[in-house]
């Protein structure tokens, strides 16, 4: 049988999104704590609209925000991955890393060693140049893990997909250049 994951890290799998993982990707999506540093929490609805996307993506890219996976227990804990962003910044187009975790994650060093392995992922594998990343301005814990994994903050900007909410729209981008 072939392996269910596309890479792994120590401690992850990281793979396509299935259908069975909406339910718990909802639950996540709906969770005001975990939802912080974002307009609203999604709805059922809109984290399904949302995982399409994500499969589709893969589908044409060969990348995405992939669901991950302990490979101790197959626990599905969220999502680490790339995805190609277009909307208008100062560094966009860019492939974008990025993730989000279930609070039982959070604190075991399970967002850094994935995205060090997606950044080898998109380096090594895909042949990617450069990769970016963004996260409100008061977002601490992804802005520690853009340090750990060795990317330099390039600066602030306006999102401009955010600018109907005021709170959210002021962001940080960091950035890592494949050396």
């Amino acid at each position: 049988m072939k392996d269910k994951y596309i890479f792994k890290s120590t401690r992850l799998g990281f793979r396509n999104w299935r259908s069975e993982d909406l339910e718990e990707f909802a639950e996540m999506n709906n969770d005001v704590e975990i939802m912080e540093h974002f307009p609203k929490p999604l709805s059922r609805t809109e984290s399904e609209k949302l995982m399409k996307r994500m499969q589709v993506h893969y589908d044409k890219n060969g990348y995405t925000y992939f669901a991950t996976e302990r490979l101790d227990t197959g626990e599905l804990i969220g999502f680490i991955g790339l995805a190609y962003q277009e909307y208008k910044a100062e560094f966009t187009p860019a492939i974008d890393i990025g993730w989000r975790l279930k609070k039982d994650a959070w604190g075991t060093g399970y967002a850094t060693e994935g995205a060090r392995r997606c950044l080898t992922f998109g380096f090594n594998e895909l042949g990617i140049k450069k990769i970016v990343s963004t996260c409100t301005i008061g977002n601490k814990k992804s802005e520690n893990v853009m340090k750990k994994i060795g990317m330099i903050k390039k600066g602030e900007f306006n999102h401009p997909e955010l600018t109907e909410f005021p709170d959210f729209e002021k962001c940080i981008w960091y950035e890592i250049e494949n050396k």
